[in-house]
């Protein structure tokens, strides 16, 4: 599974989970991401901080570390099922 800051740009993506504890959490689950939204990457900076998403018809800007607590799965992936233990 991979997390949202190695999404390439145009691509959209389902938030399987959000990782790290107390005010991160609540600050990114506050921004309207929340287990099972459609999460589209717009933009990535050229340094790769800040990447900028679209989330609920809003475009929303967020760090490479806290992209990095958002696991996601993209098209075809099963939540708790690994591409490689299914070749």
């Amino acid at each position: 599974m991979k997390t949202l800051n190695e999404i390439k740009c145009g691509s959209t993506v389902t938030v399987a989970k959000i990782d790290g504890a107390g005010a991160v959490k609540r600050r990114i689950m506050d921004m309207g991401i929340t287990r099972g939204l459609e999460v589209y990457v717009r933009k990535v900076a050229p340094l790769g901080d800040p990447i900028e998403v679209t989330v609920r018809g809003y475009e929303l800007s967020i760090r490479k570390a806290d992209a990095a607590m958002i696991a996601v799965l993209e098209d075809g992936e099963r939540p708790g099922f690994s591409q490689t233990a299914a070749n």
